[in-house]
């Protein structure tokens, strides 16, 4: 896994990036995004995998950009995803039991508040 930070400053109509620590990597554009994109890309030609990026103001016209680019599968079970029909059917599955749910705590609490709406009679 690699992980690019950027100091970026803007000069005029011109942004530049240049990397904190681990190499000379820099850039320019003439916007974050465009800048961004740049250096996703330089990333991406040193290393292959899932890329992540981030672009933070600091000031108006500074700010910190990191790339991330992790190899291989990050996050979740590693199980592959299931078909979008059978999600839904479980879904609906699961719907009425959180409804069902959501009508016996209603009923429970306005019991317990009865008395506590009686006090104006």
């Amino acid at each position: 896994m690699g992980v690019y930070t950027f100091v970026c400053r803007n000069s005029g109509s011109e942004w530049s990036a240049k990397q904190t620590s681990g190499g000379p990597i820099e850039a320019s554009a003439s916007s974050t995004f465009d800048l961004e994109r740049k250096l996703v890309q330089v990333a991406l030609s040193r290393e292959s995998g899932v890329v992540s990026s981030s672009f933070c103001f600091v000031t108006p016209s500074s700010g910190v950009l990191q790339v991330i680019v992790a190899s291989g599968f990050v996050g979740g079970s590693g199980a592959a995803p299931a078909p979008a029909s059978s999600v839904s059917r479980k879904a609906a599955a699961v719907a009425p039991k959180a409804e069902e749910k959501k009508e016996e705590i209603l009923e429970e609490s306005d019991d317990d508040m009865g008395g506590l709406f009686n006090i104006f009679e």
